[in-house]
């Protein structure tokens, strides 16, 4: 009899052990493997970068670093596996990168769907001073004299730094509507000439500004109330295959509606190497199911101009707020790896 329990005890303990144990490595994917992620440029990208990053790590994933890069280094570097993802892919403005990534990366999932707008504004006062409506109107010898805070004699324009996807499109627009005698395209920093241009604003100058949302630059200068989207004369993009989505309905603060933006509004995509996928059914999984509300990156933002630029805590308190959403997605991760 003693021994008959004996092997009864010891026969539950080794169902007990054959259940348990899977169940563990399930629950840590990732546990000891390296995730070599890569983040963009802007600032206004970090907030999300930095939310992934925290739940690939409780995935088990050791994320140690993440890798600030331009978008040419990016899509060549995860094209060749030097680098496994980033989330700051931008499409259809980074349709131009594709060639590069196209049959060994792949987009999966998105950040947020839609609503990533691109564009040009000017302050609202000189909109109703002179009646600006589009680009064309830098044209006029008052208007580039408005603007002209160099002395150059153009209309100054903040622009996007070079290796940036929009510089390519404001290149393509200098030369559509013949503007390179007219506007002068800043291409520093971005955030520094952004802080000059509002403090110029500030200062009672006008001000012709690129912006893309979601980005603080909206809430420190509010479309509608302190400036004022304007439109391109026409439509003209590198790939006029994305020309119906250059004019939105309902745009607000735009000086007209249906607003030519002559820009395509974007999706924000995760952009990972296809073998690494392969090799890591937990992160397609996430990836797929992760969603961040663009108002949630606009406060952040706007919490970050303001000095609180402790990223790291930030995404940790979102996390937290989104607890439930959070635990689901990493369920189905941990799902996607058993």
């Amino acid at each position: 009899m003693f021994r008959l329990k004996t092997l009864t005890s010891l026969a539950a303990v080794l169902a007990t052990t054959a259940i348990v144990t899977p169940a563990i490595a399930q629950d840590q994917p990732g546990e000891g493997k390296t995730i070599k992620m890569a983040q963009a440029t802007w600032d206004t990208g970090w907030f999300h970068a930095e939310i992934y990053r925290q739940l690939f790590q409780e995935l088990g994933y050791d994320v140690p670093t993440i890798t600030t890069l331009d978008n040419p280094p990016f899509y060549q570097a995860v094209s060749q596996g030097d680098m496994d993802l980033w989330v700051n892919g931008w499409f259809p403005l980074h349709n131009t990168y594709k060639p590069t990534f196209e049959g060994s990366a792949e987009i999966v999932g998105a950040v947020a769907k839609g609503g990533a707008l691109e564009g040009y504004l000017v302050d609202k006062a000189a909109v109703e001073e002179f009646d600006i409506k589009t680009l064309e109107d830098f044209k006029r010898p008052e208007v580039k004299e408005a603007f002209d805070r160099n002395g150059d004699g153009k209309a100054d324009l903040v622009a996007c730094p070079p290796g940036w996807g929009c510089e390519i499109n404001i290149e393509h627009h200098m030369d559509a509507y013949d503007l390179r005698d007219d506007v002068n395209a800043i291409k520093a920093g971005y955030a520094a000439s952004m802080a000059d241009a509002v403090a110029a604003y500030q200062n009672g100058e006008h001000i012709l500004f690129y912006t893309w949302t979601p980005n603080w630059t909206v809430n420190e200068l509010v479309p509608g109330k302190d400036v004022m989207w304007i439109e391109v004369p026409e439509v003209d993009l590198p790939d006029m295959s994305l020309a119906d989505a250059a004019t939105l309905d309902g745009v607000e603060g735009c000086v007209d509606d249906p607003c030519t933006l002559g820009f395509p509004a974007n999706d924000i995509v995760p952009v990972a190497n296809s073998a690494f996928l392969a090799d890591n059914p937990a992160v397609g999984a996430l990836l797929k199911d992760v969603e961040i509300p663009l108002g949630d990156i606009f406060a952040q933002n706007a919490a970050m101009n303001e000095g609180d630029d402790d990223i790291e805590a930030q995404a940790a308190k979102w996390i937290e707020d989104n607890r439930a959403d959070v635990d689901s997605w990493l369920e189905d991760a941990r799902q996607a790896a058993s």
